[in-house]
């Protein structure tokens, strides 16, 4: 079987880096009836020790990266003239891992009075 696999990117000269987001245990999310992407949280990189952090609604997670042994290459299934094409969309070479359990975020702490 011959798998012809496209290795031109479509606006730039080099392929996309990507990397994994791998979280241990389970998201659970509301549902929402809007369409489109759902955004589960937000990826921050501190300047000091250049550490992942996210941030799931009123959670944080620490992370960190991780080198991946073996690179994968993300492909694309493509019709061209009656031909089955793969196109590479990018090379994943690292992961970012979240293992740790999640801490709550706390912003106000009431006073005794």
């Amino acid at each position: 079987m011959l798998i012809y696999l496209s290795c031109k990117p479509e606006s730039d000269s080099s392929v996309p880096e990507w990397a994994i987001v791998e979280l241990q245990g389970l998201v659970q999310m509301k549902k929402d009836v809007t369409t489109g992407p759902t955004v589960i949280g937000d990826l921050h990189y501190y300047h000091r020790n250049k550490q992942p952090v996210l941030v799931l609604g009123h959670h944080i997670l620490n992370g960190k990266e991780v080198k991946l042994e073996q690179p994968m290459a993300v492909i694309e299934k493509v019709n061209v003239e009656g031909k089955m094409e793969y196109k590479l969309k990018a090379v994943v070479k690292k992961k970012i891992l979240f293992k740790s359990r999640p801490k709550p975020i706390i912003s106000h702490v009431s006073e005794k009075v």
